[in-house]
């Protein structure tokens, strides 16, 4: 396919074509990247209207049920929806991503939906690259709402949180210590806690759970001047609570905008982007370097056999790259 085919077909809201334009960004191929930048940068200025969350939870927390219950609520009401799956785990083992979607069986046979698993290509700068780019190519596309879902390891979860308006963690209840599993800088992040699962025998729970979070939150500096993330209870299985978490972004989105907070958050994301970037590729011309690449295993077995410093060490393979 032509470059332009590829553009047409995106913004002709063609699914196969999306698709198509996804896998090509997330090839590693120089020429395929090459490519891709042509059509990201072209597609840029008819994206940036969808609402993107971020969507992260403990182990067990049903995220995927959630965000299939989540995502047909929304489809219903009839937004355009496409769900990006992140897995910062390496690209050999597949993580989790494929049973996620299978197990949103449901959403991935709505029309309106589009649901994209994403290789990490075994660094998650990559996975951090190719999903904004994803984020672009969707709204472009017409989806108006973006969910960004993270396995919850380490750090993915700052990485999500720095490419979405609204970052929501998923909790539980009833499952012993209500804080635990859950580190104090991903509560620093949230933007909203759900738990899930408040249904049945755990109501009760879910609602001494609540209490607790919202102490745990108290405790927190909340990154907004305007907003301080609420504490809400939902169930994926009966649907209960769904609808105020929606309202709850809603709400959210209208006040930061009305401030101007979310066009500076959005700045500061698009800066974000661009440091990943440069970053990136310094590492990838580094390690293409000729002289380094001659050098670097003699380098490296004398900082293990203890014969250079690592800041010498370090030092002479920045110089090398210099020459």
């Amino acid at each position: 396919m032509e470059t332009q085919e590829f553009i047409e077909g995106v913004l002709a809201q063609n699914r196969r074509i999306v698709a198509k334009t996804i896998t090509l960004i997330e090839s590693s191929l120089p020429t395929h990247q090459e490519e891709a930048k042509t059509i990201v940068d072209t597609l840029l200025p008819y994206a940036g209207n969808a609402v993107r969350i971020g969507i992260t939870g403990v182990p067990g927390v049903g995220k995927s049920t959630y965000i299939e219950s989540f995502g047909l609520q929304l489809v219903d009401q009839g937004h355009q929806v496409a769900v990006l799956a992140v897995d910062p785990s390496s690209s050999k083992s597949g993580g989790s991503i494929m049973g996620d979607k299978t197990r949103m069986e449901r959403l991935s046979l709505e029309q309106r939906a589009f649901i994209r698993p994403s290789p990490s290509g075994g660094t998650l700068g990559g996975v951090a690259r190719r999903t904004r780019e994803t984020i672009v190519v969707c709204e472009a596309a017409g989806f108006d709402v973006i969910i960004v879902e993270t396995v919850g390891v380490g750090q993915s979860e700052t990485t999500v949180a720095s490419m979405v308006d609204f970052f929501l963690v998923l909790m539980l209840a009833g499952a012993g210590d209500e804080l635990q599993g859950i580190k104090k800088g991903v509560l620093e992040l949230a933007d909203a806690i759900a738990i899930n699962k408040a249904d049945g025998n755990n109501i009760e729970n879910a609602a001494k759970a609540k209490i607790e979070y919202e102490k745990a939150l108290n405790l927190l500096t909340p990154s907004s001047k305007i907003w301080s993330p609420p504490v809400l209870t939902c169930s994926a299985l009966t649907m209960d609570g769904i609808d105020e978490i929606w309202q709850t972004i809603l709400d959210y989105k209208e006040k930061l905008e009305a401030s101007g907070e979310l066009m500076a958050k959005r700045k500061r994301q698009a800066l974000d982007w661009l440091w990943a970037l440069v970053e990136e590729g310094l590492r990838e011309r580094f390690y293409r370097n000729p002289d380094v690449k001659k050098s670097l295993s003699e380098i490296v077995k004398a900082v293990e056999k203890g014969e250079t410093a690592p800041t010498a060490a370090a030092q002479r393979l920045l110089d090398l790259h210099d020459v």
